[in-house]
């Protein structure tokens, strides 16, 4: 799990939204490949999956105030498309956060 401070509050809708809007063309942009990925929120927490390619969620993002809790799936840690995901995250993390700035809080 890595944990991240982004500065400001939002919310799982927010995440859902700029996920929606952000991910699939980011992701295409990146690995010239057009893969669309499903974003839900499940028991409170963003989830983010390919379901025609992967069992189960790649990425659980979970909020807890200005923290966001990122569980990564352990089946597909150096999966490429799971690698550009996290890249692209980071990114959108850093978009969202008050300062611009993520301070890094745990990861292991």
């Amino acid at each position: 799990m890595k944990i991240v401070k982004i500065h400001r509050a939002i919310t799982a809708s927010e995440l859902i939204s700029l996920l929606n809007q952000k991910l699939d063309p980011l992701f295409e942009a990146q690995r010239q490949s057009n893969i669309h990925f499903s974003n839900q929120i499940t028991g409170g927490a963003v989830e983010i999956s390919q379901p025609e390619m992967y069992e189960g969620f790649l990425f659980r993002v979970e909020i807890n105030g200005q923290e966001l809790h990122i569980t990564r799936s352990e089946h597909y840690v150096d999966d490429v498309n799971s690698l550009t995901i996290e890249s692209i995250l980071n990114k959108l993390f850093e978009d969202l956060a008050s300062d611009g700035k993520v301070t890094l809080v745990l990861e292991g």
